[in-house]
């Protein structure tokens, strides 16, 4: 029996829908952490850590999916409490087996014990994704109900919590990250990428904020440039165009130099959105698949690393890389997760391109999470279906904008809850953006 087909917001929810099971799931209902990956078929990851980055996209994923019929409102506000009292009581120090120290997280956390993993950094950024998830929380949560002010009350001391001003090593910009035994990491955060969230955050701490210059020696190394008969500030992966929007809403909003430029940060990303699109028709390294419909380069897995010749071209494939367009690098490997985290930007090039990842090649209904992370339709090998390779990899940092973004073209529910958040209107204005619904 032929099925009538799924009009487009019925297959933009059962997307959501089976982005939303990987937080269900890869769960620990003790401490609320979220696996930072699923195992390939057949292998046991049993000690594979959480990332605290897919922790605040799960956090952020409670109010959708309480608003979606995928969580009851009670349950959400359940996980969301068992999260935040775990950061909250946590070990937090300068120990190398905490958890977090100076109100910053380290990167990946055991999954039973939620102690460092690894050795691994003190990572502002996943850290400011996790605040990002937690205030998102404290937003949607608003009634007076015992568990609703408690929330609210830990995610609102938890982000007070965090000394920016400590992070910046003495420099004027914020650094990557920080190790117990060796200190700050040597790179800091300049010129544009998903830092932009960061010193937002950083900017509107009522306790340790960073001052108004850091932001703009951030600024100074952005570039500028004109590609595809597109200008427009570069940044080559895809995720780093998306993930500062799933919070904030940048339409009509500009700070200094968007007002000099002309444009706003959405409309930035809407032509890097196009950029890549047009860097996959031109398919100037000749790799299979890419086209109009068949695009998105971004930081993800790929199926190397591991060098092949391939109809007399030598081509050489990557593990975990941050792909980009039009400068690189790029190995063939596509990721649809990445596509979709564009809708709000393009939908009239996303939709197409969603229909012919679902639809033509068959790549999210057979999943039980839909969309794994990538494809390589070059890479040859045992196994290989109508979409070439295809990684056996979930990821939560995958997941998340995948399923926080198609929210934001549906209805706009994060935007609208962060814009009622006082610490990162604080932070915009003083980054100096007004204009819109500022």
């Amino acid at each position: 029996m032929n099925h009538p087909p799924e009009s487009v917001d019925e297959k933009l929810q059962n997307i959501q829908q089976k982005a939303f099971r990987y937080f269900q799931h890869e769960f620990n209902p003790s401490n609320g952490l979220i696996l930072d990956k699923t195992a390939p078929d057949g292998n046991d990851i049993s000690g594979w850590p959480a990332s605290i980055a897919a922790v605040g996209f799960a956090l952020a994923s409670y109010p959708v999916a309480v608003t979606r019929a995928l969580l009851s409102y009670e349950e959400a506000v359940q996980r969301t409490l068992v999260t935040l009292r775990f950061f909250s009581q946590s070990a937090h120090g300068p120990e190398p087996d905490a958890t977090g120290y100076r109100g910053f997280y380290y990167h990946f956390l055991d999954m039973q014990t939620g102690r460092r993993a690894w050795q691994c950094e003190l990572s502002t950024i996943d850290t400011s994704l996790l605040l990002a998830g937690m205030l998102t929380c404290a937003r949607f949560f608003a009634g007076q109900a015992p568990a609703e002010v408690e929330i609210r009350s830990i995610a609102d001391a938890l982000y007070r919590r965090v000394e920016w001003d400590w992070a910046q090593d003495n420099d004027s910009t914020v650094s990557m990250g920080w190790r117990p035994e060796s200190g700050f990491l040597g790179p800091s955060w300049k010129g544009y990428n998903e830092a932009m969230l960061l010193y937002m955050l950083a900017l509107g701490s009522p306790t340790h904020p960073i001052p108004e210059n850091s932001y703009l020696a951030w600024v100074t190394a952005y570039e500028w440039k004109q590609i595809y008969g597109h200008e427009y500030l570069y940044a080559g992966a895809l995720f780093t165009h998306q993930f500062p929007h799933i919070w904030i809403d940048f339409r009509g909003i500009q700070d200094a130099f968007m007002r000099d430029k002309g444009i706003d940060y959405f409309e930035n990303s809407q032509r890097a959105t196009y950029v890549q699109r047009q860097y996959a028709i031109a398919n100037p390294l000749g790799f299979a698949g890419y086209g109009p419909k068949c695009w998105g380069l971004t930081a993800c897995q790929g199926p190397g690393p591991e060098t092949v010749l391939i109809d007399g071209i030598e081509r050489q494939f990557f593990n975990y890389v941050a792909r980009g367009a039009p400068y690189g690098p790029d190995d063939g490997t596509i990721s649809p997760s990445a596509v979709v985290a564009s809708l709000p930007f393009a939908p009239e090039i996303v939709l197409p391109a969603i229909d012919h990842f679902v639809d033509e090649l068959e790549l999210h209904d057979v999943n039980p999470y839909g969309f794994r992370a990538t494809i390589n339709p070059t890479y040859p090998g045992k196994g290989i279906d109508k979409a070439g390779w295809i990684s056996q990899w979930h990821y939560g940092i995958s997941q998340g904008p995948v399923l926080l973004m198609i929210e934001n073209h549906r209805s706009g529910l994060l935007w609208k809850l962060m814009r009622e958040c006082p610490y990162l209107v604080h932070g915009l204005k003083r980054a100096g953006f007004n204009g819109g619904w500022l």
